[in-house]
């Protein structure tokens, strides 16, 4: 068959059906097109390449790639050949790390939702293998929408149960919720971003949402919100007012009690099931020293929202990946089918008609934090060294591995440490202890439990191999 027609990529082509070529020899290299003389054949194609910004390197790859499709699959229908288009530039654009464009930018120009995208990709993969680079950063896109659906779902409901759509005073109704709202979202994005190395812990991320609605709580008039953070914040400003020359203005007042004040944050992680101690922690060494770093001040009031959005603005064009701004506009981009994620699945109860404990819904959030509660009531009790009983056992062993097992656990607790504080952030690293200190009261639990079992079932008490428990 003839060879496809060639063109120079500022010259509208002539339209014609794409043809499989004759594969080449396994000996001989493919040599690159001249740079004057591109083999596309589609003029849309072009069109969508000069949007995105991208070389022509990646206009050569994506389009063998596309070829290589289209040889497979014999036709693509005209409705999906944009969408392969953008398939086709995403993978060879991340393989040749030629990365011009935004992923936002690619769905917004594809029309096509991120769930849409994954559906695409892996069908592509199952005609042209992807590569693990590729798979990786998808991976990685996937797990950090997973993530931001989640935690917007959950502060969309709590900022419902914050905000006083239409407050009584008429100075604070003058403070539009939305706009709040918007200003809250985006700090915490940017927080997240800056505070957080890796942003995919699910946890760690929600305990910084909190300290961002603590913050902006502390700095609203008690008029226009719910109790009990009107109550909460209305004692703020009357001891503000005692402790505090009458000189001094509000806003001064505030950020001393933004700094030193838990007593808003009490309520939130009461209300959410978090751990007080390390919410506070991730406040006090991550949260405080961010506002420092980007120069937000509770003595200026509210910051504004263009100064916020624009700070985020560069680190996401940095980063090249999800404007989650647009999940307060709802974005087709960022809309979502049930199968195509993980996270906002409630796990299926036994009886449908069963309540979930306290009468709270299990949201992938609560979910999380009932999960760390639970496990830190269960071994609040427990030790950090092997129990009497444990140690009865080792001492029974033909060679005893009680050196062995707590050198093991000291090496691998500041591997563990490091390793976290390095994915997290060196502001984490308490959290990371604590973290552990739980990984090692269940493992010591677990092989108590092990251990019991096996005497029971083997009537012995001498156990050889209890140092590779």
């Amino acid at each position: 068959p003839p060879p496809p027609p060639v063109m120079a990529p500022t010259r509208v082509p002539r339209k014609a059906e794409a043809t499989c070529s004759a594969p080449a020899s396994a000996d001989a290299a493919p040599s690159p097109p001249a740079p004057d003389r591109l083999p596309f054949a589609e003029t849309d194609f072009v069109a969508l390449c000069d949007v995105l910004r991208v070389p022509d390197s990646v206009r050569v790859t994506a389009w063998q790639s596309y070829e290589k499709v289209l040889c497979t699959r014999g036709t693509v229908e005209d409705h999906l050949k944009k969408e392969l288009w953008g398939i086709c530039i995403f993978a060879a654009a991340a393989d040749l790390d030629e990365m011009t464009f935004t992923f936002t930018e690619l769905l917004k120009c594809l029309s096509i939702s991120i769930c849409r995208f994954i559906d695409l990709i892996e069908e592509k993969d199952r005609i042209d293998t992807i590569s693990t680079k590729v798979d990786s950063i998808i991976l990685r896109l996937k797990t950090k929408y997973d993530v931001l659906f989640a935690l917007y779902q959950k502060f969309e409901r709590t900022w419902g149960q914050i905000y006083v759509e239409q407050p009584s005073d008429q100075n604070s109704s003058e403070l539009s919720s939305s706009l709040v709202l918007k200003l809250c979202w985006i700090t915490f994005l940017l927080a997240k971003g800056k505070v957080l190395q890796i942003e995919d812990d699910l946890v760690i991320s929600f305990q910084l949402l909190l300290c961002v609605l603590d913050y902006f709580i502390k700095l609203l008039p008690p008029a226009v919100l719910k109790e009990p953070y009107k109550s909460t914040v209305s004692a703020l400003s009357a001891n503000g007012s005692a402790r505090t020359p009458r000189r001094q203005n509000r806003s001064i007042r505030a950020s001393k009690q933004t700094d030193t004040d838990t007593k808003v944050i009490e309520e939130l992680c009461k209300e959410h099931d978090c751990n007080l101690d390390e919410v506070k922690n991730v406040y006090f060494t991550s949260f405080i020293p961010f506002l420092n770093s980007v120069g937000i001040t509770a003595s200026s009031g509210l910051p504004e929202v263009e100064s916020i959005s624009s700070k985020y603005e560069e680190m996401y064009l940095r980063n090249k990946d999800i404007d989650a701004r647009l999940f307060l506009e709802k974005d087709e981009t960022l809309q979502y089918r049930t199968e195509c994620l993980q996270l906002e699945r409630t796990p299926t109860k036994n009886n449908p008609n069963e309540d979930s404990p306290g009468g709270f819904p299990q949201t992938p959030v609560r979910t999380a934090m009932n999960t760390i509660q639970q496990l830190m009531m269960i071994l609040n009790s427990a030790s950090d060294e092997p129990s009497d009983n444990l140690m009865s056992y080792f001492n029974n062993c033909t060679a005893n591995p009680t050196q062995d097992i707590l050198k093991r656990v000291e090496n691998l607790g500041c591997v563990f440490r490091e390793r976290f504080a390095e994915a997290v952030g060196q502001g984490c690293i308490e959290i990371g202890s604590q973290r552990y200190r739980l990984g090692v009261r269940l493992y010591y639990r677990v092989m108590e439990s092990i251990l019991k079992s096996e005497e029971k079932r083997l009537s012995i008490h001498n156990f050889r191999y209890a140092g590779q428990t």
